[in-house]
């Protein structure tokens, strides 16, 4: 059948795959049962990798999928025949749009962007009660000297292979950040569903109430620099090692580029598309940091290849190198969490579009390849939105109402809309937050599909507490308890598909199928 795909003209072939590729989902817990992380166990999804990005609004990125502008001298893109359209920017929104400025697009030779403003209150000031029409205003980056740059996006031309995995696997049009806010409230939500309970050491605005709103360095860090903050309770590590499950955290320039006196030192660095050297690592990044029974604060090496993703010396935070040394000897842990070197993680002002291609694709070409693909999903998230528009007001599942920090209706952040008024009576915690990309990427993923299920980064965590945890959830005030279910991408019923797709990761386009 392959073979003779390969010799179909490449509409037509788009043809040929989409005829019964749509089929029901079904629930994990129907699919199968006794989930114990083994791959012997008969489980559909073994091995969950989770690529957490940084900075990206769905409108950014996927505001005119799937239409492309395809101008000479860029990757063309040409989506399949019946692809189906996201919620995303009409010509009314593209030509008489209610912010100062319309959306733009931007091209491969505006890569390198500068920094938006991403703040918990500033995020809330740009929807304006609902209206987004205060991007310029307020969420324009402080560095920007065109200020109307926060309503642009980029087509299928500049981020290609994110709308080639889209042709072949399934997206999310209804996914947000669980709460409002930069890096380290959306990297905390991914592994806990919870920002409060926070122990500041220094000084810092960006805990209020004990709750952290905006960027700090974890305490349990050697490579962490001015306030800190440690987080209490438990994450979804805590939870996965108490059911004897195989996890870990893989950071880019995590491993030492020094040791002194016990002391770790994070100074390997890389050059992106725009010719400036990053530091690999960033501290906030690294969730499991701020808690003690998860950190690895001298970020020691794991003791053998056999026992990354067990407890050690390393605690399950890894180095990137770390994840590829246990996957190429079939020792892929049962989660992973995958974050990509600085200059390669999407970050506009140190990041781009074109460098996180690179990552992704290398990334997804490679797991591809192994053994334990079959049984594999991959899903591609992001922390926040940077500030960039998006133009869908996010439901308000959880209000927050301290006037000190809270702005989307005035002095609050409301009104609730699924009758969780606040989370256990905790503040500043106002969400959901700005819309941002979800991918599941797998054989068992539904193909050119789009899931409009209200989804969160926290349904990540449900997932994996659905599929091994018998649906055990972090604790009664985290937001997996309200998260919805990523099961509509998959189609655990007629998968595994056997698909076997290559991306080039220079320009993103399909190069073997």
């Amino acid at each position: 059948m392959k073979r003779f795909l390969k010799l179909l003209p490449w509409g037509l072939t788009a043809l040929v795959l989409l005829i019964g590729s749509t089929a029901a989902a079904v629930t994990l817990a129907s699919a199968h049962s006794g989930n114990t992380g083994d791959d012997h166990d008969g489980q559909p999804i073994q091995h969950l990798v989770v690529i957490f990005q940084e900075n990206v609004s769905f409108d950014h990125y996927f505001g005119t999928y799937p239409n492309a502008a395809n101008p000479k001298g860029e990757p063309a893109f040409y989506a399949f025949p019946g692809t189906p359209v996201p919620n995303g920017l009409t010509p009314t929104l593209l030509n008489d749009n209610p912010n100062l400025d319309n959306p733009q697009r931007l091209d491969r030779s505006q890569a390198i962007t500068c920094d938006q403003d991403h703040g918990y209150t500033d995020e809330q000031k740009a929807f304006d009660g609902g209206l987004a029409d205060q991007f310029v205003q307020h969420t324009a980056g402080a560095g920007c000297t065109d200020k109307s740059v926060v309503m642009d996006y980029y087509d299928g031309n500049t981020v290609t292979a994110l709308w080639n995995y889209a042709q072949f696997f399934s997206m999310s049009d209804n996914s947000f950040d669980t709460e409002f806010g930069p890096s380290t409230p959306g990297a905390l939500n991914l592994i806990s569903g919870q920002t409060n309970g926070a122990t500041v050491t220094g000084t810092s605005k960006n805990v209020v109430n004990g709750t952290v709103i905006g960027d700090l360095d974890p305490t349990f860090d050697d490579c962490s620099a001015g306030a800190t903050a440690a987080m209490s309770g438990v994450n979804i590590g805590d939870l996965l090692n108490a059911a004897h499950l195989t996890w870990g955290w893989f950071e880019g320039g995590f491993a030492p580029s020094a040791v002194t006196n016990g002391v770790a030192a994070c100074k390997t660095a890389h050059t992106n598309v725009g010719g400036a050297s990053i530091s690999d690592y960033i501290a906030h990044h690294e969730p499991f940091q701020y808690y003690a029974s998860t950190s690895n604060p001298h970020h020691l090496p794991p003791s053998s290849i056999a026992m990354i993703g067990h407890t050690d010396q390393a605690n399950h935070q890894y180095d990137l190198t770390n994840f590829w040394q246990a996957a190429n000897h079939n020792n892929l842990p049962a989660v992973s969490f995958l974050k990509a070197p600085a200059f390669e993680d999407g970050h506009a002002g140190y990041s781009d579009p074109l460098d996180e291609q690179n990552f992704l694709v290398n990334t997804i070409n490679a797991l591809e390849k192994l053994p334990s693909w079959r049984h594999t999903a991959v899903i591609i998230n992001y922390d926040d939105s940077d500030g960039w528009y998006d133009h869908v007001m996010p439901p308000i599942v959880n209000q927050s109402n301290d006037p000190t920090v809270d702005a989307l209706n005035g002095a609050s952040c409301g009104a609730n809309t699924n009758g969780h008024s606040t989370l256990g009576g905790i503040e500043d915690r106002c969400g959901y937050g700005v819309r941002l990309p979800m991918m599941v990427i797998s054989p068992w993923a539904k193909q050119n599909y789009i899931d409009h299920t209200l989804t969160d980064q926290t349904s990540i965590i449900r997932f994996i507490e659905d599929n091994w945890l018998h649906s055990e959830r972090i604790s009664a005030t985290s937001f997996d308890n309200i998260a919805g279910s990523l099961t509509g991408m998959f189609d655990f019923r007629h998968g595994p598909r056997g698909i076997d797709l290559r991306l080039n990761p220079t320009t993103g386009e399909v190069s073997h199928y």
